[in-house]
This record gives C-alpha cells, structure tokens and sequence, in this order.
C-alpha cells in the first residue's frame, strides 16, 4: 500500500514496517526521520500528525527503492560506525559493525600519546582510518585505496570529522604509493569473497562495488597479496591486521606465519566467529 499524506506518523510507520520485513519498523522509522529530515525520537511525539504532501512522497519513493533491496545506508547516504555516522554511496562498502572489533585490535597496539604511523588499505569511506585517528590524536593514518570516488567519500568524512590533517588519503593499489615508509601497524580489510559465490547475489552485497568484495577463487587473493608485501613496510615489531570471512582464520594465520610473523592469532567478533587475524613483525 503506498503512502498517502492523510494517514498519521504512526500509521505511515506501520503500512511501511508491513512492506519492509524482518527489519520493517526499524528501517521505516530511519527512512520517515531522513524523508522529514527529523531526528527519529520526533517521530514519536508527533504520532498523529499528518505529513505534508512533499514529505510523504519522499517517505513513499524511500519505501519502494527499500522494497527493491536498495540498502538503507545508500538511501540515508550514511551509516553509523564507532561514534559517528559516515558518508556513504555505491562507491564504497558499507562499514559493518563486525569491523570495529579491527578497530579494537588497532587501538590495542597503539598506546595513547604516542605518536605512530599507521596505515589501513582499501579504506573505503575511511571508516577504519577515521575510528583510529579518532581515539589516538597522536596517530597519523595513512588511507589508501586504488578507487578514486572511494577516496573522495573518505576524504569528505575526514573533513566532516576534523580529521583530515592527520587521515591522508592516498590512491593506489595496497602498498604501491608508499615508498620507503615504515607503519607501527596495518590495518586492512580487504575484499575476501569467493568470486562466484552465491551471497553475492543476495542482500546488500548486490549493491556494492564488486571489487571492494571478491578476491579470486578462494577470497584470499588481496590477502596473500598485502601478507606478502607487509614486512617490507613494517616498522621492527610492527603488527598486520586483516579483517576476513568466517571460516578463513586457518588459512589466514597460516599465511602470516609463512611470511614470518609472530604472535599470530585470530580475534573473534560479537557472534564468536573468527573475524580478525594478525600477527607481528620482526
């Protein structure tokens, strides 16, 4: 049922709740607050208030692009992750809550008020680079990734947040543009789906760029690849950390001590999956 401006607050929510699923109510009342350009909690106190027409048709093309499977992030155009909300469009990957535990683990090498240099490979929107340089004002990050409209959607959060004269944005394909430069810690969470696997074709995943998601046929391609070329640009003790799929934690700490590290271990995310990896250097 589309929506019609005569209906309350309470009842627009509802109709739209009915046509969005499992998660209807939650992102009906996301899209209603962005279509009114309302915090959400005003929803609550304006129930039976009528919507103007200009507004309900907002709400109504919001509802349909959501039915079509259009994520609620690139309709809002950003996404919350660690404290703040982060631009977002289809050039970039969705940050995901699964992500602040690489977050954790960087913060956990990087002591407050110590200066260091760090660097997180394929940023995206910047999530990782700007969560870090957030919580450590000492620390400069170095945020690469090979697409330049990603880098633009980073910049832009860098700037939003007052970050971006510590959150360098560089193009280039992992390590490439980064010379002689040697990193307290790198941070990557790199594509490291299968290609061709099914997921793919489902959900969110349908929406975003294919190359922030697959790497060869076992998904471990970019992460052999950034394994590989680490030590060469890692300070002495300095740790790698890559986020990864579920089930790849053997294979990954198989990896990191192939190419020598140390202390190898793997971290597991809210739901006790293996999620993050790591190991140190020299």
């Amino acid at each position: 049922m589309a929506v019609r401006p005569s209906d309350p607050v309470s009842r627009l929510l509802a109709q739209a709740a009915a046509r969005l699923g499992e998660e209807g109510r939650s992102e009906a009342e996301l899209l209603l607050a962005h279509a009114l350009d309302r915090p959400r909690a005003w929803l609550f106190a304006h129930a039976d208030d009528a919507l103007d027409e200009e507004p309900a048709a907002r709400f109504e093309a919001f509802v349909a692009r959501r039915e079509r499977g259009e994520p609620v992030a690139q309709i809002l155009g950003r996404k919350a992750f660690w404290s703040f909300d982060l631009r977002v469009t289809p050039d970039v990957l969705i940050p995901r809550a699964e992500t602040e535990l690489l977050v954790d683990c960087m913060l956990d090498v990087l002591p407050r008020g110590e200066p260091a240099l760090v660097a997180d490979l394929g940023t995206g929107s910047g999530a990782i680079a700007l969560a870090i340089a957030s919580e450590r004002p000492l620390v400069e990050v170095v945020a690469v990734d090979t697409s330049a409209e990603a880098l633009a959607v980073a910049r832009s959060n860098a700037q939003a947040l007052g970050l971006s004269a510590r959150v360098h944005c560089v193009r280039g394909h992992w390590f490439g543009p980064r010379g002689q430069r040697r990193f307290r810690a790198i941070a990557s969470n790199p594509p490291y789906i299968a290609e061709g696997d099914p997921h793919l074709d489902e959900g969110d995943l349908r929406f975003e760029p294919r190359i922030a998601l697959t790497s060869g046929a076992d998904g471990l391609d970019a992460i052999r690849t950034i394994v590989a070329d680490a030590p060469g640009h890692l300070a002495p003790g300095g740790w790698l950390m890559l986020e990864h799929g579920w089930n790849q934690g053997p294979a990954v700490r198989a990896l990191l001590t192939a190419a020598g590290f140390a202390e190898v271990a793997t971290h597991r995310d809210l739901e006790a999956r293996e999620r993050v990896s790591c190991g140190r250097f020299g």
